[in-house]
């Protein structure tokens, strides 16, 4: 049975994280359903800037890595996303970017297995994945990329594979992989796994640790709503710490790096990670941002999100019959967002945009829809939809302007 707007309202009344929605700084009469590319603002975020940059840094001055603790940030909210992904507090640590940790992680995990060569992704995989890996490729020379199709990966995992990388939540589609499955069959090939949690964490209930997973990153500025480029995170298991050779050894992950040896000599544990100074503003953003999850069970974000999933498929395909389908209709089988495909995607999305319904656009014809249950509600995601079918039905999105491409879809 479709839902009405009234009972898309008592749902929302009756919503258990329906008060997070006050932690944010949402602009009225705006639906935005495009957190899996850039969270909201936390309110938090702005008073706590404010402090940094003007006592931190502005009157404290260099002081401030000492007395305000600059320097264990990256500690302090590795710390803090750990129980939002199966880790222990010791195991993540906040850094550089996704990208980046990527390499620093795959040359490790080639380094955890000599003797192998070989590193097994996908096709289709999102492209700073694919892209660090060729480079890493042709930097080492030696090294053989293999792209696989799902269907084929445990085929694939032969006993020359050194690592396993892929996406938790597949960026375009949704698609959730099987973690613990994946995982156990790279095992079982004597290879590790590597899982890319860009739109997995603080959207769906990972469990890193129950998984056996070896090594993860992270960025900071979607569903942990960090800011536009926050700092990623990484993720390695206890068991690996010791063993764990970063390709990039700059002087923060160095085991003493007020020594200023000339040396390179490995921090303890995950510290090692590290590469350069901390970008202090950037982290103080997201430390402050995290907060918003004080005191949230993931289990009632999973299960918001999978609902509002179902709610805004089956308003949009009931009313709107020009779409087709880019995701799974099982929400068990996708992250916090879905897709619809339409060949005029970009400029559907831009009309949607104009009328305060943000989400986005992924080539050739994806339209992508995020839900982050801490502040998008029942209301809101039909509300969208009703936008959605009254451009449809006007054809607005055939005005000139809709159709100029931008530099960011």
């Amino acid at each position: 049975m479709t839902l009405s707007r009234a009972d898309c309202v008592a749902l929302d009344r009756a919503d258990p994280l329906a008060g997070r929605r006050a932690l944010f700084d949402l602009t009225p009469g705006q639906i935005y359903l495009d957190g899996n590319s850039l969270g909201a603002l936390p309110r938090a975020v702005k008073p706590r800037l404010d402090a940094a940059v003007q006592a931190e840094w502005g009157r404290d001055l260099i002081k401030s890595w000492n007395t305000a603790d600059w320097i264990n940030l990256p500690t302090r909210v590795g710390a803090r996303i750990a129980p939002l992904i199966g880790a222990a507090p010791d195991e993540v640590i906040a850094a550089d970017s996704t990208s980046v940790n990527i390499f620093k992680l795959a040359a490790a995990a080639l380094k955890l297995r000599p003797g192998r060569k070989v590193i097994v992704t996908e096709p289709g995989n999102f492209p700073t994945d694919l892209y660090i890996l060729q480079g890493l490729r042709d930097l080492m020379g030696d090294v053989e990329l293999r792209a696989v199709e799902p269907a084929g990966l445990q085929a694939a995992l032969t006993e020359d594979v050194a690592l396993l990388l892929l996406t938790h939540v597949h960026y375009k589609t949704g698609r959730v992989h099987d973690m613990a499955r994946l995982t156990a069959q790279a095992h079982a090939a004597g290879a590790l796994a590597l899982w890319d949690l860009s739109h997995s964490a603080g959207a769906l209930a990972v469990d890193l640790n129950g998984c056996g997973a070896d090594l993860a990153v992270g960025c900071g500025y979607k569903y942990l709503n960090g800011g536009p480029g926050a700092p990623a995170f990484l993720f390695v298991a206890k068991a690996l710490q010791d063993g764990f050779q970063s390709p990039l050894t700059g002087w923060m992950g160095h085991a003493a790096p007020f020594a200023f040896g000339d040396d390179y000599a490995p921090a303890k544990g995950v510290l090692r990670g590290l590469c350069g100074t901390p970008s202090v503003l950037a982290l103080t953003a997201l430390e402050a941002a995290l907060s918003v999850f004080d005191g949230v069970d993931m289990a009632d974000i999973r299960a918001k999100s999978m609902a509002l999933g179902d709610l805004f498929l089956d308003l949009a395909l009931a009313r709107c019959s020009e779409f087709g389908l880019g995701c799974s209709r099982d929400a068990t089988q996708r992250g916090s967002q879905v897709a619809l495909t339409h060949p005029h995607g970009y400029p559907i999305m831009q009309a949607l945009i104009d009328r305060g319904v943000i989400g986005d656009f992924r080539a050739p014809d994806v339209l992508r829809f995020g839900f982050t249950p801490l502040y998008v509600g029942y209301a809101d995601v039909w509300d969208a939809v009703e936008v959605l079918a009254d451009i449809m039905q006007k054809g607005q999105w055939r005005e000139a302007r809709f159709h100029e491409i931008a530099a960011v879809t």
